[in-house]
C-alpha cells in the first residue's frame, strides 16, 4: 500500500456517535472526506434533523439515526440497522457526552451518575455492540473521545474527570482483550476547542480566555479542524500498529507548566 492510501477511507463504514453538531459533526465530516460512509446518532427527531440538515449542506450523504447510547437495547438495534443499511462497522467513534460544571460538594449523585453513564457506560455499550462483528472480520477501529481532563483536575468537573479517566483506561482494555483480532482501539483527547459551547468563555476580555491562551503553548483555542487529521489516522491503516494510546490534541497544555509569574 503507498503511503498516500494509508490514509484512504473508502469502503469503510463509520459510525459516529452524537454527530449532529460541534466535534462529532467535525470529525465525521474528516472521515466522509477520507473516503468513509457516515452513520450518526442523536437522542431525538430535533437534533437529528438539524445533523441531517447540516451534512447535507456540506455534501455529506449520511445516515442518521434516533438511539439512546446509554440503553443497551437501543444500541443493539441501532448497530444492527446500520449493518442492514450499509455494511458492517468498520469505524467506531464514540464522541457523545456531556459535562456538568458543578462544585463536587454541591453535586447530586444523580448528575454524577449521568455524566458517568453517558460519557463511560455509553462507549462501553456501543463498543461492546460493535466488537463481535469486528472480531468477525478481522479488522477494526475504536476511537474514543477522551478529554485533557482523562489527565488532570479542576475545580467543578468531578463526574466529567471520572467518566474520562475511566474511558482512558477501557481505551487501554479495549486494545488489550482485542488487539489479536487486529481491533485498534485508541482516544483522542481535545484541549480547549471552539465550539458553540465554549463561545461565551472566549467573549473578548472573560478571565478564562485569557487563562486558556496562557496555558496554551500554541496561545490559542484549537479548533474542530485541528482534530481532523488526528481522527483520519486512528481510523485508517496508517495507525494499524497503533494501539492503546490517547492522541492529545491540546496545543501542547500538558507538556507546558506555564509562565512564571
Amino acid at each position: 500500500m503507498t503511503y498516500p492510501n494509508a490514509f484512504s477511507l473508502e469502503g469503510k463504514v463509520a459510525l459516529v456517535t452524537g454527530a449532529s453538531y460541534g466535534i462529532g459533526f467535525a470529525l465525521a465530516s474528516a472521515l466522509a472526506e477520507a473516503g468513509a460512509t457516515i452513520a450518526f446518532n442523536d437522542i431525538n427527531e430535533e437534533f437529528l434533523a438539524k445533523g441531517l440538515a447540516a451534512y447535507k449542506a456540506a455534501g455529506i450523504d449520511a445516515r442518521g439515526y434516533i438511539a439512546d447510547v446509554t440503553d443497551e437495547a437501543a444500541v443493539q438495534k441501532l448497530v444492527a440497522d446500520i449493518e442492514k443499511d450499509l455494511g458492517t462497522i468498520d469505524i467506531l467513534v464514540n464522541n457523545a457526552g456531556i459535562i456538568k460544571r458543578i462544585p463536587m460538594h454541591e453535586m447530586d449523585v444523580k448528575d454524577f451518575r449521568q455524566v458517568i453513564d453517558i460519557d463511560l457506560t455509553a462507549p462501553f455499550i456501543v463498543a461492546k455492540a460493535v466488537i463481535p462483528s469486528m472480531m468477525k472480520k478481522g479488522s477494526g477501529k475504536i476511537i474514543n473521545i477522551c478529554s485533557m481532563m482523562s489527565e488532570l483536575g479542576r475545580e467543578t468537573v468531578s463526574a466529567y474527570a471520572a467518566a474520562k479517566g475511566g474511558l482512558k483506561m477501557l481505551t487501554r482494555n479495549i486494545a488489550s482483550e482485542y488487539g489479536a483480532f487486529n481491533i485498534q482501539c485508541n482516544g483522542i483527547g481535545p484541549g480547549y476547542v471552539e465550539t458553540p459551547q465554549t463561545a461565551p468563555l472566549r467573549a473578548p476580555g472573560h478571565p478564562f480566555d485569557a487563562f486558556i491562551r496562557a496555558k496554551t503553548p500554541a496561545g490559542r483555542w484549537g479548533t474542530t479542524d485541528d482534530l481532523k487529521g488526528p481522527a483520519v489516522f486512528l481510523a485508517s491503516s496508517a495507525s494499524n500498529f497503533v494501539n492503546g494510546h490517547v492522541l492529545y490534541v491540546d496545543g501542547g497544555i500538558l507538556a507546558y507548566i506555564g509562565k512564571q509569574p
